[in-house]
């Protein structure tokens, strides 16, 4: 069942969306999304890094808090310095190194990095040990790496365990 199903879940999400899209129980759909979520899934497969352990949901949840405050603070400051009388604005491009090895949490930490308002990720070096940043106002470049750090970085290495090797 597994070989046919590899990722049951996402063959029931395509099936039924696949009939609310069309609006329709016709057999000929029924069938249609049927083939639809059998072959997707294992077309796509490939494409899909391979599942991990996954870390505490208090961590998830207390990260997620986390990114979302950072998001309404960061929000309020940008638009102040944009706004606001002071324009003075120090951007730079940081390469900011990283430890985490599980490919998903380097896809994380790059999304909740350009989620912030002010920031955002330019880049992922080969090796995956360095993001490039852009941040829109620095004025201690080692401080915005130690915060990326410890803010985000940190709480990912718990939800994401290593694993005993970088993925390639």
């Amino acid at each position: 069942m597994k070989r046919l199903l590899p990722t049951p879940y996402m063959s029931l999400v395509i099936f039924v969306f696949w009939l609310l899209l069309n609006s329709t129980v016709d057999p000929a759909h029924i069938l249609l999304a049927a083939i639809l979520a059998v072959v997707l899934p294992l077309t796509l497969r490939s494409f899909w890094p391979p599942a991990g352990r996954i870390g505490s949901a208090l961590t998830i949840v207390r990260l997620a808090r986390r990114v979302l405050l950072d998001i309404a603070i960061a929000s309020f400051d940008v638009a102040r310095r944009i706004l606001g009388p002071e324009r003075e604005l120090t951007p730079r491009f940081i390469w900011v190194p990283i430890e985490l090895d599980n490919q998903l949490a380097i896809e994380a930490l790059a999304g909740i990095i350009s989620l912030t308002p002010g920031t955002i990720t330019a880049d992922v070096t080969e090796d995956r040990r360095y993001l490039l940043v852009h941040a829109l106002d620095v004025e201690d470049e080692a401080a915005l790496v130690q915060q990326i750090r410890t803010r985000y970085e940190l709480p990912l290495r718990q939800i994401f365990p290593p694993n005993t090797e970088r993925q390639a």
